[in-house]
């Protein structure tokens, strides 16, 4: 069963009281900017570990402003399409609403769960203004962090955030969403070589015979995610996998592809490349 900390309350709830009851996952963003690229990716992640575990999901996006370019980044980032309003639950039976928005924003969300993200700061290179966007918490007195909308990221900063939305998305799952996150250049090409040799492993395990997913590693794998969405420790088992002595290829082939479900990283992509 999949457990969150909920921010309001500082406890650990169920996401979702009654399994199979319809869960909606409300995305709280106040514009476009890296921390709120996070926010979508945290609820993405959300209603997938949810819907592995048999609970019917429905997404929601709340934003007062680019919302079409929210919605288009999303898309990107291989995050679920959202819905178009909140009017469709009435007639649903929705048991339970979640709510994902920034940590520190001052906004108040509905009734339900709240999913506290910690901000994303993009830094181009050092002293790079152009491509930095700051978090809320570090700007001045009577600014965004008192509860105004935050600045816009410059265009250049997301353009090169979004030139690899795989990498992003990597980079992003390797930080505990409790944790603020500095995303540069060197960050993305770390997680891109990293994507990059995960892909072509995939795809030279996928040519040995296919082995199930050793069931300790599918039990650490559903403990990590249904922990809070410990992403970093889903990373660190198929980490563990690849390595690992004596586990079969084809083994490490479905392991990865189930894992995949949640990452949601395409790491089967160069599936029938290799010569």
């Amino acid at each position: 069963m999949l457990r969150i900390l909920d921010a309001r309350t500082g406890e650990p709830v169920s996401a979702a009281p009654a399994r199979r009851g319809l869960t909606r996952i409300e995305a709280h963003a106040s514009g476009l900017d890296p921390t709120a690229l996070r926010v979508l990716l945290t609820a993405d992640l959300l209603v997938r570990a949810l819907e592995l575990g048999g609970t019917p999901v429905w997404t929601i996006l709340t934003a007062p402003r680019d919302q079409p370019e929210l919605r288009t980044a999303a898309t990107h980032l291989a995050i679920r399409p959202f819905e178009d309003g909140r009017d469709l639950a009435s007639g649903l039976g929705e048991a339970q609403a979640v709510h994902v928005a920034q940590r520190g924003s001052g906004d108040t969300p509905g009734e339900g769960p709240l999913v506290a993200v910690a901000a994303a700061e993009w830094a181009e290179g050092a002293g790079g203004a152009a491509g930095r966007a700051r978090p809320r918490q570090e700007r001045g007195a009577g600014g965004p962090a008192c509860g105004g909308a935050p600045d816009a990221a410059p265009p250049a900063a997301l353009a090169a955030l979004l030139a690899d939305p795989a990498a992003l998305r990597l980079a992003l799952l390797a930080v505990p969403r409790s944790e603020p996150v500095r995303l540069d250049p060197a960050a993305l090409d770390a997680a891109a070589r990293s994507l990059a040799r995960w892909r072509r492993a995939v795809a030279g395990w996928a040519r040995r015979p296919s082995r199930p997913v050793p069931g300790e590693v599918r039990e650490r794998l559903r403990a990590a995610w249904e922990d809070d969405l410990d992403l970093p420790a889903v990373l660190g088992v198929l980490r563990d996998v690849e390595n690992a002595p004596g586990v079969p290829d084809g083994a490490r082939f479905e392991t990865f592809a189930y894992a995949d479900r949640l990452l949601a990283l395409d790491l089967a992509r160069d599936l029938g490349s290799l010569s």
